[in-house]
């Protein structure tokens, strides 16, 4: 799609011209000031290729990839720059600035005065790029590419270790205290083996293992501050293991046992590491990075690629003059750092206008610790751990006149762009899970679960129905492992094609003032959002699904009204909750006995799926229930299964039903015939894409699979 053509080909003919300039007229129009105290950025593209060779995307024409880095300073003098932890205490260069360096990857149309005029950013997510646009093996997404779209992945989390290529990784500084002395302080890092095992690797947890860690002052544990227990479920008492049976060290072979050789980064455990529990380690770490520097460099990243003509050393901007708007997106961690991003300030670009004139965060109910002393920002909120690590504290609440009732605190999320008049149009995806296990709730209603929210004109939520975290969904989806989950595992709704469809919504909404559609949620109002322990299913019950070619049998269905809460938690008086910023003093935290509300989405008594939300072809015309959590199954492990849901499908007949006592419908009941399921999907497709939660492709695509499915003779 070519929009706005003169516009970019002026623009575009503007910045060769610039290009071609030297000496104080090149600094202008690199769009670095003249001055010698304005912030530089240094552009390396280090591969130009083809990308998807041969093909063409609609007006769009041909892509290309690039790959490179762009290098920056950041202003600790700059007040736009205050916020960030530790800013005072990096090394500074000989012109006083903080220096980073980020890795970045971009796909653009070869022409660009054929571009759309949007630049679509992601956030990778732990330095992986998850939402790379891939219309080899999903055709749909060539949507993005037909509408000219340039998308970009540059890195934003510090303590990312390049150990693939495909890793996005970010440089940022370490603080020093001024002395040039290391920086120390408490940490604290949780460790759940999924198997027995003699050795962990620092920093554990599900979701942070693979990152940096913060090596210890000293590998003496029997030091005040450094402490090792277990207990089986969070909520157990914390049981201290012996500093005489635990070192930093590794022993992973035979012939390296207990007490191994000395290692900053694992901790060998006498006896090995048993997975039935779960491991807190406590101590004084050193050298903290300046991770705050990742969403500066962020935000500085977009500013150039949507402003600038040239770096500093006048390289050009390889799209300089075709960004006309910004939409940036994360998903689930990343989708939690779009909203630190935009509640710290940093959608206010340095030149006092917005780095991003829409945001989409995805599967994000929370916001990411990137900006503390020894910031963990990778870490999740899944499986018996991260429950109480850092991210539980900044506002739910989006409105910039949010008022958390539990500890009177004043501001959302919202409120720095609004006094800056920066705020972006913004899009909030929640699926089933950030409900049960990622403390979603209280995004929508006031801290006591007893109202709901009103939400700024700017912000529409979309609560996508009977969906798990992530995965693409379908039946073919569904893995059974009784030994490990109590239901099968895994949810046949899905997010994807309604995240695609909306996000077109968000452009239309950013570049062309076209409202989308109202929230989708629900609400205390209409009694859609519920207390867990209110929720009712019907019985599910008689059915079997195939375990290594074996038909074994379904578990009957029964409720446990198991989720994650929500304390309020005291990192001690250095750390800022409302920023999650600061120094945590106080590890682990201490609950200081108050809890924010958990509210659930009320389900049909009918078929047990989800009342209120967007309802996807799988839920309208369903082949069974998704259920958006699922039980571990190991005995003695009282929790629900990392991030995922379940799916028990319907008995086909209705004499089969009535057998089993199942009291939900079965398929012929509800379809009688395969004709009559495929009538009902096209019929689903077809309301979605009128109501502009599915793409017309997608669709498409969904009644041509359900004509395919051998559903009902």
């Amino acid at each position: 799609m070519t929009i706005r053509t003169t516009t970019l080909s002026a623009l575009l003919a503007a910045a060769a011209l610039a290009a071609c300039n030297s000496g104080d007229d090149q600094a202008t129009a690199s769009g670095n000031d003249a001055s010698t105290s304005a912030p530089r950025q240094t552009l390396a593209i280090t591969a130009r290729t083809d990308f998807t060779p041969g093909t063409s995307y609609g007006a769009a024409g041909a892509y290309e990839q690039l790959t490179g880095t762009i290098s920056g300073e950041v202003d600790p003098k700059d007040p736009k720059n205050a916020i960030i932890q530790d800013v005072a205490l990096a090394p500074v260069n000989a012109r006083g600035m903080v220096e980073y360096k980020a890795d970045f990857v971009m796909l653009k149309p070869k022409d660009m005065s054929k571009a759309g005029g949007v630049l679509r950013y992601d956030a990778p997510n732990r330095g992986n790029i998850l939402t790379m646009v891939n219309p080899t093996t999903t055709p749909s997404d060539a949507v993005y590419l037909e509408r000219g779209y340039v998308l970009l992945y540059s890195a934003w989390q510090g303590d990312v270790p390049k150990s693939s290529a495909q890793r996005l990784t970010v440089s940022v500084p370490m603080a020093k205290n001024r002395d040039g002395s290391s920086i120390t302080g408490p940490y604290r890092a949780e460790l759940v083996p999924s198997t027995a095992t003699p050795v962990m690797t620092l920093p554990g947890g599900v979701f942070n293992g693979t990152m940096m860690p913060y090596a210890p002052v000293s590998l003496d544990n029997t030091q005040p501050g450094y402490a090792l227990t277990r207990r089986v479920n969070e909520t157990d008492p914390r049981e201290t293991i012996p500093a005489t049976d635990w070192k930093f060290a590794n022993c992973d072979t035979a012939s390296n046992a207990f007490p191994g050789t000395p290692d900053p980064a694992k901790v060998c455990l006498k006896g090995g590491f048993d997975p039935k529990y779960l491991y807190e380690l406590v101590y004084v770490a050193k050298d903290p990075l300046v991770m705050g520097v990742g969403l500066a460099a962020l935000r500085d990243t977009v500013s150039f690629f949507r402003n600038k003509a040239a770096d500093a050393q006048g390289t050009p901007n390889p799209v300089a003059g075709g960004i006309v708007n910004t939409i940036g997106q994360g998903t689930s961690q990343s989708g939690n750092a779009m909203k630190t991003f935009l509640h710290l300030g940093f959608n206010q670009a340095l030149d006092g206008g917005k780095v991003f004139d829409g945001i989409y965060a995805h599967v994000a109910a929370r916001q990411t610790n990137v900006n503390t002393r020894f910031a963990v920002p990778g870490g999740g909120g899944g499986l018996r751990t991260d429950h109480t690590a850092f991210g539980q504290t900044a506002p739910r609440g989006l409105d910039k006149d949010y008022v958390d009732d539990l500890t009177g605190r004043k501001g959302g999320v919202m409120t720095r762009c609004a006094a800056s008049n920066t705020c972006p149009k913004f899009f909030l995806g929640l699926s089933g899970t950030e409900f049960w296990q990622l403390q979603g709730s209280p995004a929508l209603t006031d801290a006591y679960g007893l109202r709901d929210l009103a939400q700024p004109d700017n912000v529409r939520i979309y609560y996508y129905a009977g969906t798990q975290h992530g995965g693409n969904g379908g039946v073919s989806s569904i893995v059974y492992s009784p030994s490990t989950d109590v239901y099968p595992r895994g949810t046949v709704a899905h997010h994807t094609d309604t995240f695609r469809a909306l996000f077109i919504d968000l452009e239309d909404w950013v570049t062309k003032n076209i409202a989308p559609p109202a929230s989708q949620v629900p609400s205390i109002a209409n009694g859609t959002l519920v207390r867990p322990e209110d929720l009712k299913f019907p019985a599910m019950r008689g059915l079997t699904w195939a375990v290594n070619g074996t038909q074994t049998a379904i578990p009957d269905f029964t409720y446990l009204a198991r989720y994650n809460n929500f304390p309020l938690l005291d990192f001690g008086p250095q750390y800022i909750p409302q920023d999650e910023s600061g120094i945590a003093t106080q590890l682990p935290p201490a609950n200081t006995g108050k809890t924010y509300a958990i509210m659930v989405p009320k389900v049909d008594a009918a078929t047990g799926l989800p009342m209120a939300g967007i309802h996807a072809v799988e839920v309208q015309a369903p082949l069974g229930t998704s259920i958006e959590f699922n039980y571990v199954a190991t005995p003695g492990i009282i929790d629900t299964s990392n991030l995922t849901g379940s799916y028990i499908p319907f008995h086909r007949t209705e004499a089969a039903r009535l057998a089993a006592g199942d009291a939900r419908p079965s398929l012929e009941s509800m379809y009688g015939t395969q004709a009559g399921y495929v009538t009902a999907v096209t019929k689903a497709a077809n309301g979605l894409v009128a109501q502009r939660f599915l793409l017309q492709r997608d669709a498409d695509r969904l009644i041509q699979q359900a004509s395919a499915a051998a559903v009902l003779p």
